[in-house]
């Protein structure tokens, strides 16, 4: 993939109320798991809101380890050891997730799951290592078919939407939003300024006005 061939169409990243949906109906069967002892519907939960929340890409969350977050009264993060290219970066998030981050530790010490810092923070229940690529996206396959929400969306466009929603939240900031996602190239992240771009929204609508 590169900037200057590949185009984000709206149909690839979820808007802001698809996404608080999905988070919504992930909560809601988790909570309902957790009442009857099941397991899948809360990691589902956590994968989603991980993903919506980092913008992480499929493998990358695959790969986590329970000792590579990092929770902080001023500013959570986690470790992305082996990104695109066998890069390394921080990537932070928000005080919501980080909540949530521990809950989820807790509750995994409560079922009997490892949570020292080389365990996978996604464990396997089949093989007892960490979750597949393919699991991962059956997790967010299996919240976004409860939520209602179109059949086309992937897991990728938990990234997507994400990239598309911090753009906006941090005023346009296109380096901010490249350091988070790993993008060797600004020529990669501009693909969501061409799509979010509020000066020829302004523009567009001033037509024949």
């Amino acid at each position: 993939m590169t900037g200057v061939n590949w185009v984000l169409d709206p149909g690839k990243f979820l808007s802001r109320e698809e996404a608080k949906k999905l988070l919504a109906t992930a909560e809601k069967r988790a909570e309902e798991a957790l009442v009857k002892g099941r397991k899948v519907a809360v990691r589902d939960y956590f994968i989603v809101h991980l993903a919506l929340s980092t913008g992480l890409r499929v493998a990358e969350i695959s790969r986590l380890n329970c000792g590579d977050v990092f929770i902080s009264e001023d500013f959570s993060s986690l470790l992305v050891k082996k990104g695109k290219g066998n890069k390394k970066r921080i990537v932070r998030f928000n005080g919501f997730l980080a909540r949530h981050f521990e809950k989820y530790i807790h509750w995994k010490q409560r079922t009997g799951e490892p949570t020292n810092v080389a365990d996978p923070l996604f464990l396997s229940s089949n093989t007892a290592r960490h979750m597949t690529r393919r699991a991962i996206q059956k997790a967010f396959k299996r919240t976004a078919a409860k939520a209602k929400l179109p059949g086309h969306y992937s897991m990728h466009s938990c990234r997507h939407t994400f990239a598309c929603q911090l753009y906006k939240a941090s005023d346009y900031n296109l380096r901010l939003v490249q350091k988070q996602l790993g993008h060797s190239s600004s020529r990669i992240t501009e693909v969501y300024a061409d799509v979010l771009n509020p000066d020829l929204k302004k523009s567009l609508e001033k037509l024949y006005a």
